[in-house]
């Protein structure tokens, strides 16, 4: 498969991640206001909810794609400095 029918796959999974949790968030806040009276208010709660919660997953989401799968790992030890003038054996 091509690297950029990969990419594309995974932007639609994004895309779809964010729409869910934002239209999660809105039916939340239709229920609830109908439970209690406050519709308008509820929605626009389940709408900044589901926004944030959606967002704060995009992040995590893309995190390993910026820094790759060991984000929390110690960074690798630098090569010894070998002295390999004059026929050296590399060490000191």
């Amino acid at each position: 498969m091509p690297p950029w029918v990969i990419v594309a796959l995974r932007l639609t999974g994004l895309g779809w991640y964010v729409a869910a949790c934002i239209v999660v968030g809105i039916i939340g806040g239709v229920w609830l206001g109908k439970l209690t009276g406050q519709v308008a208010l509820l929605v626009l709660a389940g709408t900044v909810i589901g926004s944030v919660v959606a967002f704060y997953g995009v992040y995590r989401m893309v995190l390993p794609a910026v820094y790759g799968p060991n984000r929390n790992a110690p960074p690798p030890e630098p090569p010894e400095r070998r002295n390999t003038e004059h026929g050296g054996n590399g060490k000191s």
